[in-house]
């Protein structure tokens, strides 16, 4: 059962949002501080816009809330035998340096609802509604800079998502990072083709 869509309403998340709705939390102080206080100067810049659910029966209640902004995977730079994979995914005559995504920049789902399906609920409605007829523009991938955590990863992994890298030393390769510095995030894709007759 999707609880997001029969028990809460989608809105944009805003300044004006923030002050009719009580603090979110979802337990990572970095993603509620963003929530809380950047989450409007991110959407004024042009990063990415913010949405959250609310409860249908106490709108001032926010269920979770994610950021998207417009992405690409440039294939160009990864390592060969993920490039090859990936070249797999799509048909050759259409074969790119670099592909249409969006990147899921923040995610949390409120403490109050942990333990309940929302985060995969909240993922599965993020991976059809980038797919609607009117979405503008076309996005054959979903990626996300994903913490560089087990709890983090394990739920991104079960939600379809694949790293683009095999290991971590490619990865600091990728981002020019010396070995010994710590790899704080994971960059991680879904293949939205896998969805596409669902629409």
């Amino acid at each position: 059962m999707d609880f997001l869509e029969t028990s809460c309403v989608l809105s944009e998340l805003d300044s004006k949002t923030l002050v009719q709705c009580k603090p979110f939390c979802c337990g990572d102080v970095d993603l509620d501080d963003f929530f809380l206080t950047d989450v409007e100067n991110y959407g004024k810049q042009l990063l990415g816009k913010s949405y959250c659910y609310r409860l249908n029966e106490d709108p001032t209640v926010i269920v979770c809330a994610f950021t998207l902004a417009n992405s690409s995977v440039d294939v160009r730079h990864f390592p060969g035998s993920r490039r090859k994979k990936l070249a797999e995914l799509i048909p050759r005559e259409k074969h790119l340096s670099s592909y249409p995504a969006y990147l899921v920049c923040r995610l949390g789902v409120s403490t109050a609802f942990r333990g309940k399906g929302i985060g995969t609920n909240l993922m599965n409605n993020i991976k059809l509604w980038v797919l609607k007829p009117d979405t503008k523009g076309g996005c054959r991938f979903l990626t996300v800079d994903a913490y560089n955590n087990e709890a983090t990863r394990q739920y991104y992994t079960a939600n379809g998502f694949n790293d683009a890298f095999s290991t971590e030393q490619q990865e600091k390769e990728y981002m020019g990072m010396p070995p010994e510095k710590e790899l704080k995030t994971r960059l991680m894709y879904f293949d939205l083709m896998l969805l596409s007759n669902k629409i």
